[in-house]
Formats: C-alpha cells, sequence, structure tokens
C-alpha cells in the first residue's frame, strides 16, 4: 500500500489551502478599517446624551475613525469608557462583520431632581446622584433640603415607588425634606398639602392616600383640605 496516493496528497493540498485562506481572511478581517460607528439607545428614556458625545468616547476623533485598524480596538475599554459617564448606566460594543462600530446604550433613569445649596441634580433609578443634561429636562418630583448617608437611602425607594406608580408620578410633583427628617408632598392639582412624616411605611402610607383620594375626589371635598396627614398609618387625618 502506498503511502503517498494521490488521494492523501489531495487531501494535504486541499488542509493546506484552508489554513492558508483562514490565516489570509483572518489577517484581512484584522486589518481591516473601521468603517462608521453606529449608536442605539434602548429603552423608553429621552436622550440626555447624544449620539455624538457617545461617538466621540468611542473614538476621540471621529473623523479619524477610518485609519483605526479593527485589531486595534478593545471593546472592554470602550464599554467601561462609556459606562464612566456621568448620564450612562450600561452600553454593549461590537464590530459587525462589515467594520461598524456599534454601541448600545442605556440611560440612566433620573426619579427625582434635588435643590440644595450647591445647585441642582437628579437621583437615578439606583439611588445615585446625576447631572443634570442640557439636551433635556426630567419631568419628577422637584426635592429641596438635605439628602445625606442617614436618609439616602429611604428617601431613594420612596422616589422609586412615586416613579412605578401611574397615580403617584403623576400626582406628587414636589417634596420638602423638613429639618426634623419628617417629609412634606405637594401635589398637582390641588391645594392641599401632605405631611408624609419620616420615610418609613411608605407603601402602607402611600395606599392610604390613594384609598383616600379616589373617595375624596367623587365628592369634591379635595378642594376644602390644606393638608392631608399620613403620618399614622391606620388612619388619614384631613384638616380644612
Amino acid at each position: 500500500m502506498k503511502l503517498f496516493n494521490w488521494t492523501n496528497i489531495r487531501l494535504v493540498l486541499m488542509f493546506a489551502l484552508v489554513i492558508f485562506l483562514f490565516s489570509f481572511t483572518s489577517n484581512r478581517n484584522n486589518n481591516r478599517k473601521i468603517a462608521k460607528s453606529v449608536v442605539f439607545f434602548s429603552g423608553d428614556n429621552a436622550p440626555f446624551v447624544d449620539s455624538e458625545t457617545v461617538n466621540k468616547l468611542l473614538i476621540e476623533n471621529k473623523k479619524d475613525s477610518q485609519t483605526i485598524g479593527k485589531d486595534k480596538l478593545d471593546l472592554n475599554k470602550l464599554e467601561m469608557t462609556l459606562n464612566a459617564q456621568e448620564m450612562i448606566e450600561s452600553s454593549d460594543v461590537f464590530l459587525s462583520i462589515d467594520g461598524v462600530l456599534k454601541a448600545v446604550v442605556k440611560q440612566k433613569t433620573p426619579i427625582a431632581r434635588v435643590f440644595d445649596g450647591n445647585g441642582s441634580f437628579y437621583i437615578d433609578y439606583e439611588g445615585n446622584t446625576m447631572p443634570l443634561s442640557a439636551n433635556f429636562t426630567a419631568r419628577v418630583p422637584l426635592v429641596s433640603g438635605e439628602i445625606n448617608n442617614k436618609n439616602s437611602k429611604d428617601l431613594a425607594e420612596l422616589f422609586r415607588i412615586i416613579h412605578d406608580d401611574v397615580f403617584l408620578k403623576k400626582n406628587i410633583i414636589g417634596v420638602q425634606i423638613m429639618p426634623n427628617g419628617s417629609l412634606l408632598m405637594f401635589n398637582r392639582n390641588f391645594n392641599y398639602q401632605i405631611d408624609f412624616g419620616r420615610a418609613i411605611k411608605l407603601k402602607s402610607k402611600f395606599n392610604n392616600y390613594k384609598a383616600f383620594f379616589q373617595k375624596a375626589v367623587l365628592d369634591s371635598s379635595l378642594y376644602k383640605y390644606k393638608t392631608i396627614d399620613l403620618r399614622f398609618t391606620q388612619q388619614v387625618v384631613c384638616t380644612k
């Protein structure tokens, strides 16, 4: 039996050709320049950060992007750069086969806007601070008073409850943090104030308020009240 027959030779040549073509294609693909960069925003949030800003973070000078080889890009590093941006919560950066650099960006979700002695900023859904945007202003409750390490966690949970509830999100437009830690809330359509007390038993207090509102709005008595007291979780006390 011959070791080097035509069948074996053909198999060896075909195998060598496959290796050559794979190496050639891989090297050509790695040396291919980036055709362009495209940014997609996930979720329903308005663009607090625009595509141009994200593109500048992806590639320092967009007009030179075609001179950058695909093999020179560190996608993980690009994602870390985007995620460090104050308006961005998370990102996913990848390259398409045709050399397009794509970034899917999820922006932070503001749930309250705070006014203090140092200026104004947002609280995002995770309870972290978020700067204001020149591109868009979020319609969220306006908050005055001091937010510190002691009350920040409870207040973030309160703002999340308001944000996630259709009625509360529409009704509660302002929260004042009093020096003693109690909360005074303001509603959109009526003149009364809501004495919420401290940020404890949040869901119970809000449920009491919603039940009271649904009943009182039927007889138009909401216009008569100056204060709605929710400090006592078993009852709602109204002052005319």
